[in-house]
């Protein structure tokens, strides 16, 4: 708040002067009074405070209409959401803007959609557009709160939790404060804001560019698969991707048709039988690759990410390895952390899981540039690519 931001800037500014009037008298080239010292302290603080005072009133300009409000549902024991919701009524131009709750039973006073009892989360999770929760259990109801937190994974949603005092002797998670409302934050939105905004950019402005620069590699490319075997150039086939969504990502088509019409889905492996003449050069280089570019223009993936796998391995791998499914919580990639670390091929998932996590949990722009640098060289050795 502004009232919270005013004895910050005249801390940092007195420590800025402190600091500027440490370096005048060990440089003694040149030399200011006290009294210039004094004014600079003066209309730096008073500027900063002036900064900060405009910032906030665009700030509730912005939250009165609606933008950056998180639409949140309220969950918990049915009299500490009522509490909630009575708290977050009063506070009109909050961060918060509850579009439906949850509880055990319906609430007369409460002017915003009940969406059933708890043990219908799922079913809520699957069939309301939202961006997070607010919990509000009662430590008997404590296994609800787990719950939640396992039937939230693989979504992008924010966790905010209406702490009691155990919870704030224990806790390590990042304490929130709104309108007066106290609340420890499970869990974050992955690359949101400017974060967000800044990959993408990145995504789509090199993809574009690469796809201009490849595209006489394309057509080579493409004659070859043509001519090699019989079938289409492109394979498209239904990857799970952000938020647990489906969508077709495109290769350059490096096995026969029908290749798992007798086996069902599975996974390739060396000297594969299925695999054309010119396929093994393009596994081997991940040159089949080259086509999923028109994914991340498209917003399917992003060149930087956890590899997308097939609904019927996705449906494996959650029911045994924990947190897989948090590896939905951002666009899927062309490359990842996991393949330039030689995870690829026949390696365990368990492993790659763990790189994925680490990577969206570390993300930064520079990472992104580093991995792609790495998938170069990883091309280069060929390891585990069949």
């Amino acid at each position: 708040t502004f009232s919270q931001d005013i004895p910050v800037v005249l801390k940092v500014s007195l420590i800025g002067i402190l600091l500027g009037m440490s370096g005048a008298f060990l440089y003694r080239g040149f030399s200011y009074s006290r009294l210039v010292f004094l004014l600079i302290y003066f209309f730096v603080s008073f500027f900063l405070i002036t900064e900060r005072f405009f910032f906030h009133k665009l700030k509730h300009l912005l939250l009165m209409k609606n933008y950056d409000i998180r639409r949140v549902l309220v969950a918990g024991s049915t009299d500490l959401v009522a509490n909630v919701l009575n708290h977050l009524s009063k506070n009109k131009s909050g961060t918060f803007k509850p579009v439906g709750y949850i509880s055990d039973a319906a609430l007369e006073s409460a002017r915003i959609p009940y969406l059933g009892n708890p043990d219908d989360l799922e079913r809520i999770i699957r069939d309301t557009q939202f961006d997070g929760f607010i919990l509000a259990f009662n430590h008997s109801d404590y296994n609800r709160t787990l719950q939640t937190l396992k039937l939230s994974e693989g979504r992008n949603l924010e966790i905010f939790y209406i702490p009691e005092i155990l919870d704030l002797l224990t806790s390590h998670f990042t304490p929130f404060e709104t309108d007066g409302l106290f609340l420890l934050q499970l869990k974050a939105f992955t690359l949101s804001g400017w974060q967000g905004f800044l990959k993408r950019i990145f995504d789509f402005c090199t993809s574009c560019i690469s796809l201009i620069f490849l595209a006489p590699v394309f057509l080579i490319l493409a004659v070859m698969v043509k001519f090699t075997s019989p079938g289409p150039v492109f394979y498209r086939q239904i990857r799970i991707g952000m938020d647990g969504k489906e969508f077709n990502m495109i290769k350059f088509r490096s096995m026969s048709i029908d290749a798992e019409a007798k086996s069902g889905p599975v996974w390739a492996v060396k000297n594969d039988a299925r695999v054309t003449p010119i396929g093994s050069f393009l596994r081997r280089t991940s040159l089949d690759e080259l086509p999923q570019l028109i994914n991340v223009i498209r917003g399917d993936m992003s060149l930087v990410g956890p590899r997308p796998e097939r609904p019927h391995f996705v449906d494996q791998f959650k029911s045994h390895i924990p947190q897989y499914a948090e590896r939905h919580r951002v666009l899927s990639g062309v490359t990842g952390w996991a393949q330039v670390n030689g995870l690829r091929g026949q390696s365990p998932i368990e492993e790659r899981t763990k790189y994925d996590l680490y990577y969206i949990e570390n993300w930064s722009l520079w990472l992104d540039i580093k991995i792609i640098i790495l998938t170069f060289i990883a091309i280069f050795k060929g390891e585990n690519a069949y």
